[in-house]
């Protein structure tokens, strides 16, 4: 039985999806809850398993191409007669859970009219004049006109086509149904090229006229071998020199992540007015602390790096000043404030930018939130960050210090107050106890929406995490 898998909305409230790349082929073996595709939503990359045994008939879907939930992307052909009887409990579900998730068709309009119970014949297609395009009906053709006697006759393979003149006619396709033609008999005058038919729209032949082109001399590049008005362009300028557009310009579709961020991004900048301030740090004593925690045998399974502090110090600010760890609610005119942390990382991938978070980081001792910063980032930049991991976030740090940049004025999250930039850590010289000396600085870049964070509580935020930055045992003090 021959079942279609369609393309579900995986409980975000989408309407399409880009697949991604297809783990199967036509004529592979497939079983329950086996990843056949990957699809993008405008959130992330979702895996998707198959309901049902059987064998791959078709792939129906691109890679690379945007499908509408509930359009069918692969057919199998399962061993099983029937519906669903007899299957396992993960089959049924997987099938219910399928078929819940997409749009069912309607009742009316499901089946073409002609094609299922009537007994009516399909409508042909009959040629009209040439630039009017075509009409249905019941075929007619007037009878063909008898050769003269001691002359065979010769049928008539494509009555839309006239031989030109001086061609070799044998075996080839010839026509008497154009109005006003004659039959080829002895003794009448040739065919002149002017009397050629040719397929062109009356448009076309009179942009052909007005460039003084003749159109028995082009090969027709439209439907059926029609003349289009590129061709006539091109033979009244063949000297014209045709730079490819894709050597100058190049144009990549916005959808999926990409697309999802830009309008994030406009919603931000155009609801909450921002403000930006900054902070130069020295990050000496942050540095040596780094190497230390390297070295010691709880973060011996663990990438440790000056984000790792960062985070903890804009944890533990945050715990000292609730109100930057807020929202706004427009609807309830209300500001909510969260006494939980979600931590959010925004990442780089080749798909766009994208800001899981950790679910609940406060509450995280250091290595067990070094081990999730590590796993967020892999998984991020592998595309296999899930929706559920982008939903929730409270506050946002921003590393732009990876890509050699000291700041920057970074965009809030929507339903966030504040995020952070993180700068690149470089020698600088620094003055300490009066002496100039040559010290690890970074800069810090704090972005608050001005409704609900003032310039002074973002000022005390961003001087406490400094603090923290430059002297870590700070963070043991106010933890």
């Amino acid at each position: 039985m021959r079942r279609e898998f369609k393309l579900p909305d995986v409980g975000e409230g989408l309407t399409e999806a880009e697949i991604v790349r297809w783990h199967v082929k036509a004529g592979d073996d497939v079983k329950v809850n086996q990843i056949v595709v990957e699809i993008e939503t405008a959130k992330s990359i979702v895996e998707l398993p198959i309901p049902w045994d059987g064998v791959v008939a078709a792939l129906l879907g691109e890679e690379g191409a945007t499908i509408e939930v509930g359009v069918p992307i692969i057919a199998i052909e399962t061993t099983e007669p029937g519906a669903t009887g007899g299957a396992s409990p993960s089959e049924g579900g997987l099938e219910a859970l399928a078929d819940d998730m997409v749009p069912k068709p309607p009742a009316e309009g499901a089946v073409e009219p002609g094609a299922h119970g009537s007994p009516a014949p399909k409508e042909e297609r009959q040629a009209v004049l040439v630039g009017y395009g075509v009409k249905t009906g019941a075929t007619k053709r007037r009878p063909r006109r008898q050769p003269p006697a001691g002359i065979p006759a010769t049928p008539v393979a494509n009555p839309s086509r006239v031989a030109a003149p001086g061609a070799d006619t044998s075996g080839a396709e010839s026509s008497a149904e154009t109005p006003g033609a004659v039959p080829a008999e002895s003794g009448a005058p040739p065919t002149t090229p002017s009397r050629v038919a040719v397929l062109a729209k009356p448009p076309v032949r009179k942009l052909a006229k007005d460039l003084g082109v003749d159109l028995t001399t082009i090969a027709g590049t439209g439907p059926q071998g029609s003349i289009t008005r590129d061709d006539i362009e091109a033979a009244a300028h063949p000297q014209e020199p045709q730079q490819p557009t894709a050597q100058r310009e190049e144009r990549i579709p916005v959808k999926g992540v990409r697309k999802m961020t830009a309008q994030a991004m406009v919603s931000s900048a155009f609801t909450a007015p921002h403000v930006t301030e900054f902070l130069q740090v020295d990050m000496t004593a942050t540095m040596a602390a780094v190497a230390r925690l390297r070295t010691l045998q709880d973060f011996a399974d663990v990438k440790v790096s000056p984000l790792l502090l960062v985070a903890k110090a804009v944890l533990t600010a945050a715990k000292r000043h609730p109100m930057i760890n807020s929202a706004w609610d427009e609807a309830a005119q209300q500001i909510v404030i969260k006494h939980y942390v979600n931590l959010g990382i925004a990442a780089a991938t080749p798909r766009g930018l994208i800001v899981p978070n950790v679910k609940d980081a406060h509450a995280l001792p250091l290595p067990t939130l070094a081990a999730e910063l590590a796993k967020l980032t892999e998984t991020a930049r592998a595309g296999r960050t899930q929706p559920a991991e982008m939903s929730g976030g409270t506050i946002t740090i921003t590393n732009v210090g990876v890509f050699g940049v000291d700041g920057g004025t970074p965009i809030l999250n929507p339903g966030e107050a504040a995020i952070l930039a993180f700068g690149q850590v470089r020698d600088m010289p620094w003055v300490v106890d009066g002496e100039l000396a040559v010290r690890k600085v970074t800069t810090l870049s704090l972005s608050f929406d001005h409704r609900i964070v003032d310039g002074e509580l973002g000022s005390l935020f961003l001087r406490d995490v400094a603090a923290m930055l430059e002297d870590p045992i700070r963070m043991l003090a106010w933890a």
